[in-house]
């Protein structure tokens, strides 16, 4: 991926981006305060340079259909390349598995699941374990309720990154 330096009109049509999706090249320059034109070319080139993964929209899954949430923190007996390779390889097939996040500490992975029911996690849960992948322990964690979802604020760690590289 090209690294391109960022200015505060870049970052701000990646932070309208990623609160609207996409947008109107009307739309977009109006909220960012340049011309159409060089927004749009803006927004092209940050696309290019692999700035942003792509546009997704914010499904409230609870109106949908019923649901079973779980987090879950995962050892593993080893810590070889290979060990972890396996390990992310059937996670990556794995659908109800929506986040995973390799981690320092005392566990290497905490897993987001959702799954239709309790027990189809529990198969999940199953499969996992008979599927060899050195997982030495894994602890289980019901989420009740979504306190807080959010994405960062690109503008503020932007600045602070800009900050620290400048003391």
């Amino acid at each position: 991926m090209t690294k391109l330096g960022l200015d505060a009109t870049d970052i701000r049509i990646l932070s309208a981006v990623q609160a609207h999706g996409q947008l109107s090249k009307t739309r977009l320059s109006e909220i960012v305060n340049i011309s159409a034109t060089p927004c749009w070319a803006r927004l092209d080139r940050l696309k290019a340079a692999g700035y942003i993964r792509g546009f997704h929209a914010d499904i409230a899954l609870e109106r949908v259909c019923d649901f079973t949430q779980v987090m879950v923190t995962v050892s593993l007996t080893h810590h070889r390349r290979t060990d972890f390779d396996r390990f992310e390889n059937w996670v990556a097939q794995q659908d109800a598995i929506i986040e995973c996040v390799a981690t320092g500490g005392g566990m290497d992975y905490v897993l987001k699941t959702i799954c239709p029911t309790l027990q189809a996690f529990q198969a999940l849960m199953q499969e996992m374990i008979e599927a060899d992948l050195s997982v030495d322990r894994y602890m289980t964690y019901i989420a009740t309720r979504v306190v807080k979802s959010s994405r960062p604020n690109i503008a503020k760690l932007a600045a602070s990154s800009v900050r620290d590289r400048t003391v």
